[in-house]
């Protein structure tokens, strides 16, 4: 069985910093290498935050983006928005030029709170003024007024020095000490749990990103409870997690160990070495790799050695049973837990149980989480799939999203009548109860741990002007899971090579989008299904063609 609280206690996003700070304000809330920040340090950077937004004429319920890389300041930022009941919009710092200016105008940004470190390796001030022609031209602190985003008003730096389009911190800073505290505490009281805290855009089966709507409940009611009853290991405990903070697989966990008052400890980039430090410095006690290439990338570091971490106790991991089994072997003393969700249902829906064999634990994703419903469906029939049977995994309760923002259409499609959420995943449910990932059914990449709809970059491939038709596959990867693989037909007499059509979306859409390969594709070539373009036949050409080109022993 899986463990879970005896009673529901769930707070509004913002109150459960107040709550850490209350109980434990000298405890390291947030520990990156070179800095770190107190509980009480950080309620205090948070709550300016909200008297600046609010001096800016921010209201509850309005959409403000966040646009900055792992750091204090970005929890600030994200727990400031929230303490004043704006809506936290995180927006993916891999995203380009293209990809921003869509969410920014589609969310309704009425604010960003950004960053412009010359000395990052992207300035995202400068990547903003790019998306949003006229910015740059705009007085810094001035009203903001262009069509492409009609709601935005502010930009404002966390971080960096003053420029044209942006307000500067100190400035930001200056206009939040004309607002009371007692004014974003009295706005704070006024949260519900249902309100909608944050909006995380993910890409879906369309051309651009969705906005799933988040409650102050989906979003911390579920990460508090596992913290508190599944991954706490007694006494001082430390989670330590590898991904960015925009992305809900990081963020979740995150927000768990803060609700529950521990420390969460990060850095602004994954690199083993560094990573490794972390965790053994800061006596971490539960992990969260993510992804393979992390957990590999700590147990090949040269001399690595488990016995250096003996306060290691938990370590969440999705990955592939051969995989499990070896981290298993290389960390003895600590409990390796599985786990599945999605952005939809605000991250975990599934996980494995305390009593759950080594087998169970290597080839599975564990079980529904208490409070939560799944119902496995045969997408063909819509009758309930039975043990050992394929079907599509529906889920339904507090953890689901309200719905995609400015939607209504994908919204119908994907949350029916009675409150069930169509994934699009499928899964196999055993006998014991344990779920096992089989698939998307949606045509949907995972690379690196980045969902990307392969509709999105055939989009944005048939903008070049010599490409007549663009298809996209997933090639399986050994670091990243998959990469997406290009099969482009030309317009007749045009001309382009594979490096020209690379190169036309690096800088416009995000890295992990752009195509590894580009195979070209003779009219009439094509690999058919009735009425479409077969993709099973270009997943099989691709294999075919490295089998091919492969040296033979």
């Amino acid at each position: 069985m899986l463990t879970s609280s005896p009673w529901t206690e769930v707070s509004p996003l913002g109150d459960l910093l107040v709550k850490s700070a209350s109980r434990s304000p000298d405890r390291d809330a947030l520990v990156f290498p070179e800095s770190r920040a107190t509980y009480s340090q950080l309620l205090e950077g948070a709550m300016r935050v909200a008297r600046g937004l609010l001096a800016q004429g921010v209201q509850p319920g309005e959409h403000v983006g966040l646009l900055a890389s792992n750091s204090v300041d970005f929890v600030r930022a994200f727990f400031g928005i929230a303490l004043m009941g704006a809506v936290v919009v995180p927006l993916n710092v891999r995203h380009k030029s293209t990809e921003l200016a869509y969410i920014v105008r589609n969310a309704d940004l009425v604010a960003v709170l950004t960053e412009a470190d010359e000395d990052a390796h992207v300035n995202f001030a400068a990547l903003l003024c790019d998306a949003l022609p006229g910015l740059a031209d705009t007085p810094a602190g001035a009203d903001i007024a262009l069509p492409q985003a009609p709601m935005l008003r502010r930009v404002v730096l966390l971080r960096g020095a003053a420029r044209p389009g942006c307000m500067a911190p100190q400035a930001f800073a200056s206009a939040a000490e004309s607002v009371a505290v007692s004014r974003v505490q009295a706005l704070g009281k006024q949260v519900s749990l249902r309100d909608t805290a944050i909006i995380i855009y993910t890409s879906g089966t369309t051309a651009n990103p969705k906005g799933c709507m988040l409650s102050h409940e989906a979003l911390s009611r579920g990460p508090v409870e596992r913290a508190q009853f599944r991954l706490a290991c007694g006494g001082n405990d430390v989670h330590w997690g590898a991904g960015p903070l925009f992305h809900i697989g990081s963020l979740g966990p995150a927000i768990g160990a803060w609700g529950a008052g521990m420390t969460y400890t990060t850095d602004l980039y994954y690199d083993a070495p560094r990573a490794l430090a972390l965790i053994r410095d800061g006596k971490a006690t539960t992990i969260w790799p993510w992804f393979p290439a992390i957990v590999l990338g700590l147990m090949e570091q040269p001399g690595f050695d488990a016995a250096s971490l003996p306060h290691l106790k938990r370590i969440v991991l999705i990955a592939a049973g051969a995989l499990v089994e070896r981290v298993q072997a290389r960390f003895p003393g600590a409990e390796i837990i599985q786990g599945c969700g999605m952005t939809e249902t605000a991250g975990i829906f599934g996980l494995s149980a305390p009593d759950d064999s080594a087998k169970a634990r290597a080839n599975t994703q564990g079980k529904v989480y208490p409070g939560m419903q799944v119902r496995l469906v045969d997408p063909q029939t819509g009758e309930e799939s039975r043990p050992g049977e394929v079907g599509e995994i529906w889920v339904r309760g507090y953890c689901v999203m309200s719905g995609y923002y400015k939607d209504p259409e994908k919204t119908a499609a994907t949350l029916d009548a009675e409150g069930w959420l169509h994934t699009g995943d499928l899964y196999v449910g055993t006998e014991d109860g344990d779920l096992v990932f089989n698939g998307r059914l949606k045509d949907m990449l995972k690379v690196g741990g980045e969902n990307v709809a392969v509709v999105e970059v055939e989009s944005y491939l048939s903008q070049h002007p010599a490409v007549r038709i663009a298809e996209v596959v997933g090639k399986p990867d050994a670091r990243l899971d998959e990469v997406p693989v290009a099969f482009i037909e030309l317009h007749e007499g045009a001309e382009l090579t594979a490096e020209q059509l690379i190169d036309f979306c690096r800088g416009r859409i995000a890295n992990y989008k752009v195509p590894r390969e580009v195979h070209f594709v003779a009219p009439g070539d094509w690999p058919m299904s009735l009425t479409k373009i077969d993709k099973r036949g270009l997943r099989l050409r691709l294999r075919l063609s490295e089998s091919v080109n492969t040296p033979k022993a």
